[in-house]
This record gives structure tokens, C-alpha cells and sequence, in this order.
């Protein structure tokens, strides 16, 4: 874990326990490296990742060995997606998790791909962990995503935490998802333990944010649309930190509701940012709140420049690049965000010399 004091410069990764002081300096915006500017490998024979260092099990973990399978219920459940994009940022938090986990072979990842090569590449980075790769077919949600304020929001893969309670075997009642740009510094089995109750999703709220902005100004002036929220008391969340009960997903139906959102935003444009705002109609006001320690985001600045952000006041477990900037992009061009030198630790990616 990661005790951080004060900012000046590059910011070195300490372990201990993430704790901000509300006087940080400000940073200088940094010009954003648009992803739609960039050239990526199309083969997974472009790629070279170190292999992830062998970690074991502390001695008081429950044992997993005797089953191993994707139903046993003592592991803990973890859903990523892999694209040849993002690839590097998922590598890195699958280290990460892996490295701050007291009990590393007790998780279980399910990665998400529209490319089936990727498989081989993971396997040869992770060899010792467990995990399954299930194919997502882009053509589920083609005709269903409208343009967004971002071109890489408007990407299929997004979608797929929309399909998680059909992608996943029926035996997995509940699986935390990630984002790919980020990193976790505390142990994942804490948040694995988050209390649901009655909800199906839990996620860190942010209810003084401007709640109105996720939706256009036709949405809020439709009775038919802004009635959705009548009797809630709605709050921005960010869903790439989720915890998700997928046995009551399943029976509720949460994919076919989210859908017909998706549906009626093609015919009346009623929001502008990606994959969010129909998660946010759905569950805003009725979601399990998790300590913001869990979800530091924004870290990528803002979807058009992506200029460097601070972190906010109070202990963090999870640093979330969320934001068109992401860290390794800013890196590689040497014009990294102070904060980025915090994702670095954990990229396993080899550079051609």
C-alpha cells in the first residue's frame, strides 16, 4: 500500500497506506495523446510483456488447489477487458491486484476480448494465475452505441460489462469489474467483501457532482424522460469500479433494461458520453455505496485534453486513469502527469531497444 504526502515533480511509489493532504499543488494541464492519433499492433506477436513475478498464497488463505474451477466459492471474482488498445493498461492491473492481494491465487480473472488471439499473450504473462477468456461479439451492441464526446467510448468492448450475467458462467453470483486504466494498491479481497444488501451494484458515489450534465438538455426537458429519476435520489458513479450481484442481475433483467435506454437514445439523443449514462438511468440512486478510497478517478483529466489532475483528500486503494489521458501514452511521450509515475511500477510491457 502507498502513504503519499506532498507533490513536487515526479512522484516516487512509496508502500504504505495512500493518505492526501488537501494542500497538494495544482499541476499544468497536459496535452492529452488522443488514442485516435496513435498506431497499435494488430497481432499479439507485436506485444512483449514480462512475465508476472510468482506470488503465493499467505498462510491463512483458504485453499484452492483441491478445485480451482471458476465455481468455487471461495475465490475472488475479477472481469477485465482486453483489446489490443488498452492491452497494456490491462496488464498492468492485473499486476497490480496480483501484487497487493494476500491471497493471489485465490483470484480469479474473466477477461473480456473481441480478439480470441489474445488468449496466448495473457497466458505467457500470467502462467501461475487463474483465469478464463470469454469472446465478445462486437455486433451485440453495433447497431445499439451512439456517437460520443470521445471516439474510444464509442468502442463495443465498453459494453460488455452490460453482458457480464450472460457472458459468465451462472455459477459466478458476483464478480467485481474494472476499468483497463487503472491500478490497485490494496488488497482486492476487501473490496470483494463489500455488503450489497438489497442492490445489485455497489460503487463509490459522488453525489455533489453535477448530476444534470450526464444527460442533455432535451432529456431533463421531457417529462417522459426526467420522470425516470421521480422518488430517487440519484448520484454520479464511475463504472469501472464496480461490484455487481449477478444472480439478481440475471433475474431482474438489468441487460434487456439497459438496452432499451440504448434504444431510445439513437431516436432521441438524450445523452453524450459512451456507456455511462444508461448504467446511471438504471441504478443512480439505488447502488451500494463503496468508500471513495476505491475509485480515485479522473486521473486522465477530462475527454478532450486530458490535463493532469491531483488526487483527492483521503486514503486511496484504487488510482483510476479514467479521462482521455492515460498514463502509459503520456510516458512513452515523455510529458507524463506527476501521477503517472504511479501506474509505472506496474507495466510489465517490454520496450524494443
Amino acid at each position: 500500500m502507498l502513504r503519499i504526502m506532498r507533490f513536487s515533480g515526479l512522484l516516487s511509489v512509496l508502500l504504505a497506506i495512500i493518505v492526501l493532504s488537501p494542500s497538494l499543488q495544482s499541476f499544468p494541464p497536459a496535452e492529452a495523446i488522443r488514442s485516435s492519433h496513435l498506431r497499435f499492433p494488430t497481432s499479439p506477436h507485436r506485444f512483449s510483456f514480462r512475465k508476472s513475478p510468482l506470488l503465493r498464497n499467505a498462510a491463512d488463505c483458504a485453499i484452492t488447489d483441491i478445485d480451482s474451477s471458476v465455481c468455487n466459492p471461495s475465490l475472488v471474482q475479477v472481469a477485465i477487458t482486453l483489446d489490443f488498445e488498452y492491452l497494456r493498461g490491462s496488464i498492468a492491473a492485473v499486476n497490480s491486484i496480483l501484487q497487493h492481494s494476500s491471497c493471489p491465487e485465490s483470484v480469479f480473472f474473466h477477461f473480456l476480448v473481441s480478439e480470441p488471439e489474445l488468449e496466448s499473450l495473457v497466458r505467457s504473462t500470467f502462467p501461475e494465475s487463474k483465469f478464463k477468456v470469454y469472446y465478445f461479439d462486437p455486433e451485440t451492441v453495433r447497431t445499439l452505441i451512439s456517437t460520443s464526446v470521445r471516439q474510444a467510448l464509442e468502442q463495443p468492448l465498453n459494453y460488455a460489462r452490460n453482458y457480464l450475467a450472460d457472458l459468465l458462467e451462472p455459477c459466478v453470483r458476483r464478480v467485481i469489474y474494472l476499468d483497463s486504466d487503472l491500478i490497485v494498491v490494496d488488497d482486492i479481497a476487501k473490496l470483494w467483501r463489500t455488503r450489497l444488501g438489497s442492490k445489485t451494484i455497489g460503487a463509490p458515489e459522488y453525489c455533489r457532482a453535477n448530476f444534470t450534465k450526464y444527460f442533455t438538455p432535451a432529456f431533463w426537458s421531457s417529462e417522459r424522460f426526467s420522470a425516470k429519476f421521480r422518488g430517487r435520489s440519484p448520484c454520479y458513479f464511475n463504472t469501472g469500479v464496480m461490484v455487481m450481484d449477478l444472480e439478481r442481475w440475471r433475474r431482474v433483467g438489468y441487460t434487456e433494461a439497459i438496452e432499451k435506454w440504448m434504444e431510445v437514445q439513437k431516436s432521441d439523443r438524450i445523452y453524450e458520453l459512451g456507456s455511462l449514462p444508461p448504467f446511471l438511468l438504471v441504478f443512480a440512486g439505488d447502488v451500494a455505496p463503496i468508500e471513495h478510497r476505491w475509485n480515485q478517478h479522473g486521473l486522465g483529466g477530462d475527454n478532450v485534453k486530458g490535463s493532469c489532475r491531483d488526487l483527492h483528500p483521503g486514503p486511496v486503494s484504487l488510482l483510476h486513469w479514467s479521462g482521455s489521458g492515460k498514463p502509459w501514452f503520456r510516458l512513452d511521450s515523455r510529458r507524463p502527469c506527476p501521477l503517472d509515475s504511479l501506474w509505472a511500477p506496474y507495466d510489465l510491457y517490454r520496450h524494443s531497444r
